[in-house]
């Protein structure tokens, strides 16, 4: 397994980390003896990092995934949660900070841990702060601090965040320097953290976040690298996954992802993979500013076939150039 160098941070992280979400649903719905057999699997390939939230079937994810490392006692595991700060929490200092307090403990004690490694925001991030999200000045002067304090009480390790809302928004929290971890969108629909867009995309443009992440030495969690299940190519979902998810940063419906995930059957048709969720898998680890990346799952196997994807190392420059030919095609269509 490929270790990679976390930011600033100086973690070692594995490119594969292990996604403990509710989109594949093996964390939240899964049967306990197939939740640990996946779970000393992934440790047993080298894998380090766990992904959680306490919005994952409201603390089950959390709830097994505590239960799992409790038992099997892995000495290298690290452990990233993530927290929102409900939408009518007030801007008062005192009132973000007992929120944020409250729920990191909410956490810990399901983790069945004293400290989580990297403590996540998970919500939106805009410049003036509407419609449920958070502005940046309440993100910098308050959100900032209280993470620090918790930092300081020995509950974190790392300060994190969650890079959704408008992007000028999210260059400026990262271009900051405070937070030591982003997790980003970043697939074969929407590639814009890294490489300018061409005119008319429809997808939402990062303006080449990676630049910044860099930059401010912070590492990056690739997420919805499936695109919730879009760049599967197909629309069958597993009995324990959750519904079709909410699109981040591609298109405004899930339907619209899947069909352009379709478009993309050539990487597959052509030879460059084996199947259209290998190279999904495979494109995100191409990029050097990517530290780790998340991909869901319902079954132990979807696992295995992650691990796999990703064992087979990163696409090759001639599969990337057929790529961009493809992505080109979407130019001018709606969102």
């Amino acid at each position: 397994m490929e270790m990679r160098t976390f930011g600033r941070s100086g973690m070692k992280i594995s490119i594969l980390g292990f996604g403990c979400g509710a989109v594949g649903g093996l964390m939240v719905r899964g049967e306990p003896a197939d939740q640990e057999r996946a779970v000393a699997r992934a440790l047993e390939a080298g894998v380090n990092y766990f992904d959680t939230a306490a919005l994952y079937g409201n603390g089950v994810s959390e709830k097994n995934l505590g239960r799992i490392l409790k038992k099997l006692k892995p000495g290298n595991a690290i452990v990233g949660t993530k927290l929102r700060i409900p939408a009518d929490t007030s801007s008062m200092n005192a009132s973000i900070a007992e929120s944020i307090a409250a729920s990191l403990e909410a956490s810990l004690r399901r983790l069945e841990r004293e400290q989580v490694d990297i403590l996540h925001l998970h919500t939106g991030i805009t410049s003036e702060g509407r419609g449920g999200t958070l502005s940046v000045r309440q993100v910098l002067d308050e959100v900032v601090p209280a993470f620090k304090a918790l930092r300081q009480q020995g509950r974190l390790r790392f300060l994190g965040l969650t890079a959704n809302g408008e992007t000028p928004a999210l260059h400026e929290v990262i271009d900051a320097q405070v937070f030591d971890s982003a997790q980003v969108t970043y697939n074969l629909l929407n590639p814009s953290a890294a490489d300018q867009l061409p005119p008319d995309y429809p997808a939402q443009d990062y303006a080449r976040l990676f630049d910044r992440t860099k930059a401010a030495g912070v590492g990056v969690i690739g997420i919805r690298v499936l695109a919730g299940g879009a760049l599967s190519g197909t629309a069958e979902r597993h009995a324990i996954a959750s519904p079709p998810p909410n699109p981040i940063g591609s298109a405004m419906h899930y339907e619209d992802d899947l069909k352009r995930a379709k478009r993309l059957a050539p990487l597959v048709s052509e030879g460059y993979a084996s199947s259209l969720a290998e190279a999904a898998t495979r494109f995100c680890i191409t990029h050097p500013a990517m530290g780790t990346i998340l991909v869901g799952m319902a079954t132990p196997q979807q696992f295995e076939d992650s691990l796999a994807a990703v064992l087979k190392g990163p696409l090759p420059d001639a599969a990337l150039a057929r790529l961009a030919e493809l992505q080109q095609t979407f130019a001018g269509e709606a969102r």
